[in-house]
């Protein structure tokens, strides 16, 4: 995997998670920030922080990109989504516009 074709999401602690840039399109924030004309950092770097989104948060949601595209693939599978993370996941999804 070339570094173009990955994008570095950083969490609130720090925690960088490097994807696809494929799976990281499914949020049209982050797909805004990284397509954006202008010379933003994001768009430059190829990475977004995300100082409001913890850790654990963050690694749901990169989970949940990489879903999506099987299930838009035709890959029907569940999401599995622990109840204590419920509030956090759908305040991020929210943000995240997934």
């Amino acid at each position: 995997m070339n570094k173009e074709d990955t994008v570095k999401l950083i969490s609130a602690e720090g925690f960088e998670f490097v994807i696809d840039r494929k799976a990281a399109m499914v949020s049209q924030t982050i797909r805004n920030m990284l397509t954006s004309p202008g010379g933003f950092a994001e768009t430059e770097h190829r990475e977004v922080t995300f100082p409001e989104i913890s850790t654990t948060i963050l690694e749901k949601i990169c989970q949940y990109f990489y879903w999506s595209l099987q299930y838009a693939s035709g890959k029907e599978t569940e999401f599995h989504i622990e109840p204590e993370l419920t509030l956090d996941l759908m305040m991020a999804a929210n943000y995240l516009h997934t």
